[in-house]
């Protein structure tokens, strides 16, 4: 049995290797952008929970002895949801918006397991950005870094200059919440070290 990532994201791929886990990597074929307009006028949790039910269930079929994983990501400023930002001008207007204020990150979180049993969690956590300066900003943008990602931003890699704190999750920023994919682990019937990488122990005493 394999953990399947319905997402081609090198940041939660990242997590679950630092966690012990390769995943096999599947990304989910999803129009957001038309799933979100057709959904009613519904609470944020209801929409990134639906965007990661979709693409978790879109990746199911073809891992029926597997757990898939299927994850999104938004930021939540102003009673407005924030997906990503796409362009460097975008980046700019969106952290010029942003710095200096707090705001939440929300991921959802669709775990299935063999047989089509699954668990939809959406979890949050408070993002509080720096004031940064118009010059770092508009270098950010130039990068690239911040155009596929959420709330314009990476918590483990440049963006990481640009936040002064979160309270909650760390991982949930990142884009994959371990203590949500471990509890749902638990609910499907198995336990996280049945998918842990086995440790080279050649050389060890």
């Amino acid at each position: 049995m394999n953990i399947v990532l319905a997402s081609a994201s090198p940041s939660r791929r990242s997590i679950l290797n630092s966690a012990g886990v390769e995943p096999v990597i599947h990304p989910a074929d999803v129009d957001e952008d038309a799933l979100i307009a057709g959904l009613p006028k519904v609470d944020p949790d209801k929409v990134v929970a639906a965007l990661a039910e979709a693409k978790a269930r879109k990746v199911a079929p073809d891992h029926p002895d597997d757990i898939v994983i299927g994850c999104d990501s938004m930021l939540l400023l102003d009673g407005e949801l924030q997906g990503k930002p796409r362009s460097a001008a975008a980046t700019v207007e969106r952290w010029r918006r942003q710095r200096g204020r707090t705001a939440e990150l929300i991921t959802g979180h669709c775990v299935v397991g063999p047989g089509g049993a699954r668990s939809v969690t959406v979890s949050r956590t408070a993002v509080v950005f720096a004031d940064v300066s118009d010059a770092d900003i508009e270098a950010y943008a130039a990068t690239g870094e911040p155009w596929q990602c959420a709330g314009a931003f990476t918590l483990e890699a440049l963006g990481g200059w640009f936040i002064d704190r979160i309270e909650g999750d760390p991982s949930n920023v990142i884009g994959l919440s371990l203590p949500v994919v471990r509890r749902a682990i638990y609910e499907l019937g198995h336990d996280v070290n049945e998918f842990w990488k086995p440790v080279d122990a050649a050389g060890k005493d």
